[in-house]
């Protein structure tokens, strides 16, 4: 029995009722798709993959996230392939589709994530875990992250370096700052991941830079690098799970960020949590 439904790029996705092999080429929905207890039916994972680790290790590794091992992908049979718009790649994700059905989120803010985690919870039977993990999130941002500030601290944060290149707008992470109590001084930015210098980084006169731990694995030699570059600036290294994961890692995100306001507030040099 199959049945038919929508993914979130508007495509037309025809899956069993009963999905047995699915592969999950999204880091952040691998962990979810574990947390909705599918077991031995999760068959394939990326090899960026990592939570929770004793999972992924007994899992059979499919590729990378921009650079699939389809001859792998072949060997499990697929009946259901979870993809991402922004972290997987078209032209694989198309020649997957060929042969296999595969679900393609689309996410861009907290809404979007949480409609995805239905969906796919939906696809697997497993509706009510995924209702009540959601609700869970929901309620865990209804609280006030900011510290009662009354201006938001303005913050740039960086996800890569040669080039430095940090969150503009319209993407997960740039709602997730705002969420958290932040201001994103890139937020109107053009580009959802700009490259930028560090005279537009001066010229846009951040309080906060903030260095995400992925992808580009920044380290206390970046902290003293920008600290030379741009010495009224506070920057610290924040865990980049809380801001760009959009699977139930969600569940912890929101306490991470009251944490990390609180320290703002003392100004103690911005260490993170």
């Amino acid at each position: 029995m199959k049945r038919i439904v929508t993914d979130q790029l508007g495509r037309i996705v025809v899956v069993p009722l009963e999905p047995q092999r699915v592969i999950s080429l999204v880091p952040s929905l691998t962990e979810y798709l574990h947390d909705l207890d599918l077991g031995e039916r999760l068959a394939g994972v990326t090899r960026y993959c990592s939570r929770p680790r004793d999972v992924v290790k007994g899992r059979v590794s499919v590729g990378g996230t921009k650079k699939f091992d389809f001859q792998r992908i072949a060997s499990l049979k697929p009946d259901l392939v979870i993809a991402n718009k922004e972290e997987n790649y078209q032209s694989g994700i198309e020649q997957l589709a060929e042969q296999y059905p595969v679900w393609v989120s689309d996410i861009c803010d907290l809404d979007s994530a949480l409609t995805a985690l239905q969906s796919i919870a939906e696809l697997v039977n497993r509706a009510d875990t995924g209702r009540d993990m959601i609700h869970q999130i929901r309620h865990s941002f209804d609280q006030p992250l900011d510290a009662g500030l009354t201006e938001p601290p303005r913050v740039a944060y960086f996800i890569w370096r040669n080039p430095w290149m940090v969150c503009g707008s319209n993407n997960f992470i740039d709602d997730m700052l705002r969420r958290a109590g932040f201001h994103n001084v890139f937020t109107e930015h053009a580009d959802r991941y700009p490259a930028i210098t560090m005279n537009k980084i001066a010229e846009m006169e951040p309080d906060f830079l903030l260095l995400s731990s992925e992808p580009f694995p920044f380290s206390e030699k970046h902290i003293e690098e920008l600290r030379h570059l741009l010495p009224l600036c506070n920057a610290c290294i924040v865990d980049a799970e809380p801001f760009s994961w959009y699977g139930s890692r969600l569940l912890h995100a929101a306490d991470y960020f009251a944490k990390l306001n609180q320290q703002y507030v003392a100004r103690d040099g911005c260490k993170g949590p």
